[in-house]
């Protein structure tokens, strides 16, 4: 069995008086992809920000590499976990290669500026999100799905063992959407983990090893990919019929 990167035991989650997931037990492991499905507001971006130490947990723990997660310097919280969060910030001056660059700063000793081979590592990350030709435009004349993407390679330049990525398809078209989700699949090949929230049960067929259905309520069901995701949990999960098809060998799922 491959490695735990991060064992989760027993997770609360809360916003404000409500009890959104309870007793959530995780073992990430290297090499594996995860789905996070859920309504709006049923804690899917909560949990990947309490995964990624940004706030504490309402109850249980994290252990990261066999230690607890506030036993790590944020630094180096940051050198094993990246969030991509879901929205984007526009407007600013940076170039798409400095905002890249970002992306290397845990790698840095505190005042030490990026090295030749960070942005060689920078320009290298915006090619494999297309947009290696873009790397001298400001952030505020690209487009939003442009922005998305950059943001993507600012986290590949990181270079976590465990990418957390908040709706990571937003704002992006069918084509792109594939490439990228292809992309963070091929970086678990590497040995590292993904765990992604995700809108579309069939993106989530194609891409995770195992899914993790939050309910909004403290209920939670996680397991096999193949297993979780049916017509029967999807309905109950989204509060509509939910029909399961096999469509040239992958499945999809559609609204009744």
């Amino acid at each position: 069995m491959s490695r735990t990167i991060l064992a989760v035991r027993g997770l609360d989650i809360r916003a404000g008086e409500r009890l959104l997931v309870q007793g959530l037990d995780l073992d990430v492991r290297a090499g594996e992809s995860i789905a996070l499905l859920g309504r709006n507001g049923s804690g899917k971006s909560l949990t990947l920000h309490t995964l990624a130490g940004l706030r504490a947990p309402d109850g249980g723990s994290l252990i990261l590499d066999g230690k607890p997660i506030d036993a790590f310097a944020r630094r180096r919280v940051a050198q094993r976990i990246g969030l991509l969060l879901q929205d984007l910030e526009s407007g600013h001056s940076e170039t798409a290669l400095e905002a890249v660059l970002v992306g290397r700063h845990p790698h840095l000793e505190p005042w030490q500026w990026e090295r030749d081979e960070d942005r060689r590592l920078a320009r290298s990350m915006l090619g494999r999100v297309g947009l290696e030709q873009l790397g001298a435009r400001t952030m505020a004349t690209l487009s939003g799905g442009e922005q998305r993407r950059v943001a993507m390679a600012t986290l590949l330049a990181q270079q976590p063992g465990l990418f957390l990525l908040d709706e990571p398809t937003n704002h992006l078209d069918p084509h792109h959407q594939l490439a990228v989700l292809d992309l963070f699949r091929e970086q678990t090949h590497g040995g590292r983990a993904v765990i992604a929230t995700l809108h579309d049960p069939t993106l989530a067929a194609r891409y995770a090893d195992r899914v993790v259905l939050l309910y909004g309520d403290g209920r939670w069901l996680a397991g096999d990919a193949r297993e979780v995701l049916t017509a029967e949990n999807l309905s109950a999960l989204y509060l509509a019929p939910v029909i399961a098809a096999e469509v040239e060998g992958r499945r999809v799922f559609v609204m009744a």
